[in-house]
């Protein structure tokens, strides 16, 4: 297994690598990949190589940091696109939630059905955050008066999780 990992990390380095020296070479590629609309796509096309990395090395614990990556590349994208940067006073919450889908992907793609759990929960309790944060940091103005529900329905599913778990 650590070979595997040594070599995901090896294609890693050089694909990133690649990528860099094609922009440094070609004057028209970098212009397009640093244009102020399309930027996030380096970021987002970086989490991509990763996991294709992943798959082709079969070393499911790519996916993590490229969910990681391509999520952190997705908000910038439309942050970028909708000049809402202002949103990462809450965006941050979906950080771990990211991790949750690599894990997710990761677990399906090793057959651990406790990882795709573990990742699932990461996943819903960052999604909670976000709605939290969201919606009384200036998100979602109609959802900012009862956000405390939110947080007493996330301790109940919370409490209902550890009374009832198996033994």
């Amino acid at each position: 297994m650590k070979r595997r990992g040594n070599i995901a990390t090896a294609l890693t380095l050089i694909v990133i690598g690649a990528w860099f020296l094609a922009l440094e070479i070609s004057p028209n590629l970098k212009d397009l990949a640093y244009d102020s609309e399309i930027w996030p796509i380096n970021i987002v096309g970086i989490g991509v190589a990763l996991a294709v990395i992943g798959i082709v090395t079969w070393t499911p614990g790519m996916f993590v940091p490229a969910s990681i990556v391509s999520g952190v590349g997705g908000l910038l994208w439309w942050q970028n696109s909708t000049g809402n940067w202002a949103s990462w006073a809450y965006a941050w919450a979906l950080i771990p939630g990211f991790v949750g889908i690599g894990t997710i992907l990761a677990g399906i793609f090793s057959a651990q059905r406790d990882t795709i759990k573990g990742g699932a929960w990461t996943l819903f309790s960052s999604l909670m955050l976000f709605t939290i944060f969201g919606s009384f940091l200036g998100g979602w103005p109609l959802v900012s008066k009862y956000w405390p529900v939110l947080l007493i329905l996330f301790g109940v599913i919370l409490l209902a999780q550890g009374l009832f778990r198996r033994r």
